[in-house]
């Protein structure tokens, strides 16, 4: 609790708005500085040309979020101060500083970055040319892509967590032990959070149609991308459905959750953690469209996570959301359905 000038000011009233404040701040800043020439990336002509959204829409767009950011926030501060017996919103106790959390974040990003770069430079070598491979070896070698780029990043995290061992229980723990606990079952809620993912999605994208001028493309780009392997064999199938539905749950759910949102509450209250690494989640998809809808699955990933404080639970979640969609268009293309026009037609 904070003291200004008589007032008393809230911790959950800081979480909540000052983000927010400084949002509209630098925004202000970039707005002042874009009427000065020398400060612009773009010259005034190639913005007016390019830019696809106009700027009401975007601020509409920004305060539908900042609403739902704020809305979501004081309701998780409330559940916080109610005095539940649950344990969703109690903290970590995290061994490490935020060196430790800085440095290995780093060292995850350049991971992923080189474990990509490394693949693009050995596939020439061994004289691999993937625009000549049949389409089950192209899924084979995007299974193989993925499950490199997680085993290199699990690596980072667990060699610097075994050096603080021994961990607390509750840090980076996957067990399958009672699924059915109604406080803590890995089934039992990661069905709750489907459905409350399912709903929050779609109220979501319901809100977002009321202020959008323009639906944005690149929505469905990266399933477009997927659609020549997509039902075009078991092989390709299942090693979409691996991807999507286990090593990608795994590698997000353990940087994201198990490892990011767990540090900062060290710092901050679980909410504000929650909120954090949901965003960091959404922006780390480089979908700038879907940001509120993956927000809003991180978020619910997230309280999945700090009820069960098992990281099996975000990651069924997060498989069955992603290969959800893989099968369901599996399915819709054995029928004979058009998968492209489908998707065309939805966004």
């Amino acid at each position: 609790m904070m003291m200004t000038m008589g007032f008393e000011i809230s911790d959950e009233f800081l979480g909540t708005f000052v983000p927010i404040l400084v949002y509209w701040v630098y925004s202000g800043m970039y707005v002042c500085l874009g009427s000065l020439e020398r400060y612009r990336l773009h010259s005034k002509v190639d913005e007016d040309e390019k830019n696809l959204v106009t700027k009401s829409a975007v601020v509409k767009g920004v305060l539908l979020q900042q609403t739902l950011q704020a809305i979501i926030s004081v309701i998780l501060f409330k559940l916080q101060g109610g005095g539940s017996e649950w344990r969703i919103l109690e903290r970590w106790e995290v061994p490490w500083e935020w060196q430790t959390v800085s440095l290995t974040s780093l060292a995850c990003g350049l991971s992923f970055v080189l474990t990509g770069l490394t693949e693009m430079v050995a596939l020439p070598y061994l004289g691999i040319d993937v625009q000549k491979l049949s389409l089950d070896d192209k899924a084979e070698i995007l299974f193989l892509d993925q499950g490199l780029t997680t085993l290199a990043v699990l690596a980072v995290i667990f060699t610097v967590a075994k050096t603080f061992e021994p961990l607390p229980e509750d840090i980076l723990r996957y067990d399958l032990k009672q699924p059915f606990n109604l406080q803590k079952g890995w089934l039992v809620w990661s069905g709750i959070g489907l459905v409350g993912a399912v709903g929050a999605i779609a109220l979501t994208g319901v809100a977002l149609s009321l202020f959008r001028t323009e639906t944005p493309e690149r929505e469905v780009d990266s399933l477009m991308k997927l659609l020549p392997l997509i039902g075009s064999s078991n092989i390709s199938t299942l090693s979409l459905v691996g991807i999507t539905g286990v090593l990608a749950p795994l590698l997000e759910e353990t940087v994201f959750r198990g490892f990011f949102m767990v540090s900062l509450t060290k710092w901050v209250p679980t909410p504000i953690a929650i909120i954090i690494s949901s965003a960091a989640f959404a922006l780390a998809h480089l979908t700038p469209g879907e940001f509120p809808q993956l927000f809003m699955l991180g978020s619910v990933l997230g309280l999945s996570y700090a009820q069960t404080r098992n990281l099996i639970t975000p990651m069924v979640i997060h498989g069955f959301w992603n290969s959800g969609v893989i099968l369901l268009l599996t399915f819709l293309q054995v029928q004979g359905y058009d998968i492209k026009e489908l998707l065309l037609q939805g966004n």
